[in-house]
Parts: C-alpha cells; structure tokens; sequence
C-alpha cells in the first residue's frame, strides 16, 4: 500500500522510474523568460564565439598551434626594429623601418592566417551541422556570413595593425614618430585604412575558398591555389610573356600591399608591376578582388541548403 501512494505520487509530479529505480523528471515545456537581443545579440554572440574558435580560445592545445605562430611572426620584426630605435637612439630617420616595410614583414603571418586558421570560421559550422541550428535562431543567412566576416576580419586587423601600431607608438616614444598631434592622427588612421584593405581582401579570399568546402584542409589547400597561385601567374604572364603589368592584379596580396602603400603616401615600389598602375585604378584592382570574394561566399550561402 505505502510503495503503491509513493509510486502514484511520483507520477502525480511528472516523475518515470526505470528498472533500475532511476527517476526521470519530465518538467514538460517552458517557455524562455530571459531577457531577448534579438537579431544585435544574436550577431553579436557569434561573433564572439567564432572569435574564441579561430583563436583556440576553450578549445585544446593543438587548435592554438597555428595562431599563436602567427601572432608571434607578426609582432617579432616590429619588435625587433623597436628594440633597435630603443637602444642606439642616435642613428637618425633614416635608419628606422617604414610602415609599407612594415607591412610587408606581415605578408607571411596573414597569408599563413588566411589559409590555415580563418576557415576554421567558416567549414565547421557546415560540418558540425551548426549552420542550420543558427538558422533557427533569430540569425539569417546574411547576418550569419555578416557576423562571421566581421570575426575574421577582427582577427584578421589584429595581425595586420597590431605590429605597425606598435612602430608608432615605440618611435612615439623614442621622439622619431610624427612631429606634431594632428600629424601622429594623421599616420595613425592612415596605417588603420591600410590594415583594414589589406584584412578585408585578404579575409574574403579566404572565406571565398572557405565557403566551396567543408574539409578545413581542401579549404586551406583552395585560399593557398589562390594567393600563391594568382602572384606565379601574373609574375609569369608580366615578366616571361611581357604583357601589361596591369595583370598584376591577379595577385591578391600584391594588390592589396600596393594599395597600402598608396593611402600611406608613401612611393610605391619600382620594382613592383603595379607601382606604374595609377593609385585610382589600383583602388579598383583591390575592390574587385574583394567584390569577387564577397559574392562567391554569397552565392554559396544563398544556394547552401539548411539540414
């Protein structure tokens, strides 16, 4: 009689016992009654997360690999020309590296970020199956690619700005930087617009060959046919079949770097093939690889099925 009250009591309170005595609660539906974000927190919440993911952030230690690498690679020569201007302070303007030189010492670690750590942005979600859930959420395909783009391109002007920030404010410090207030602005949103072109291109290259895959590998091996293969060909086509050096354009981080250079002020490179191209038709060349890029993962996005 007791274990009979005691049983129709359990299940009175929505509780199963299994054969094993085990009790399992079922407390039905509730609704959430959190306060909602909406579309904002939504974005704002993957980005974040998509962040931690291409950092390694929470993840284990073989996912930290390839980005500490490139931030290390990054910040070494900007570290290293400072420590120079730091001790032997008498050597003069001349002896401190330009931004542009800067920039360049950056081609390495962002190429190695654009092929081996930003598709980590975007092929897990496809193959962890993650694209669809997100769908179900207050997100739409474009603020979903939106809110990955913009994690990437975070990442991406961190590697970018961050070395060449820091030359700024080290020869700041050492009386070589700009002479004045205004002119220290001046250099620093000037080095800022040229992080932000080269992150942006680089960045929808790599989300472009990120978005025909869900192998990280296939993704990484496509963003590197891409930059490497795009230089090889118009450095072939420029210099053995001498044609017009506007196929410069064809490589993506060349193009980028030139247009780097030209909001720097500074003189382009002789030896460059687009150092002869004029600075509004480069302007063109870089938005284009960066229209280019946009649309692919746009169009792979609007055809991607949500399982």
């Amino acid at each position: 009689m007791n274990a009979g009250s005691t049983n129709a009591s359990a299940n009175n309170n929505g509780a199963r016992s299994s054969a094993d005595g085990t009790e399992i609660h079922d407390r039905g539906y509730r609704k959430y009654e959190g306060a909602r974000s909406g579309v904002v927190g939504a974005v704002r919440s993957l980005v974040w997360q998509t962040i931690r993911s291409i950092l390694g952030l929470g993840r284990p230690a073989r996912h930290k690999v390839f980005p500490v690498i490139v931030v290390v690679i990054a910040a070494l020569p900007a570290v290293v020309f400072l420590g120079i201007a730091l001790l032997f302070r008498d050597l003069g303007d001349d002896s401190l590296v330009n931004y542009s030189d800067l920039f360049g010492f950056s081609v390495a670690p962002i190429m190695i970020f654009a092929a081996m750590v930003a598709p980590e942005a975007l092929v897990r979600d496809r193959r962890d199956g993650m694209f669809s859930l997100y769908l179900s959420t207050p997100l739409t395909r474009i603020s979903y690619v939106g809110a990955k783009a913009l994690a990437v391109l975070s990442v991406m002007m961190i590697i970018a700005l961050g070395p060449v920030l820091l030359a700024l404010v080290g020869y700041t410090v050492v009386g070589d930087g700009p002479p004045g207030v205004v002119d220290w602005f001046k250099v620093f949103f000037r080095l800022t617009a040229a992080s932000l072109v080269i992150s942006a291109l680089m960045a929808a290259v790599s989300m472009a060959g990120s978005s025909v895959t869900d192998r990280r590998a296939f993704a990484s091996v496509t963003v590197i046919l891409v930059i490497f293969g795009g230089a090889i060909v118009s450095g072939i086509l420029i210099d053995a079949a001498e044609f017009s050096n506007s196929y410069g354009f064809l490589d993506p981080m060349g193009t980028a770097g030139e247009m780097a250079t030209r909001i720097l002020g500074e003189s382009p490179d002789g030896g460059q093939a687009l150092s002869e191209i004029d600075t509004e038709v480069v302007a063109l060349g870089t938005a284009a690889w960066f229209a280019a890029g946009a649309g692919i993962v746009g169009y792979k996005y609007r055809k991607l099925e949500a399982t």
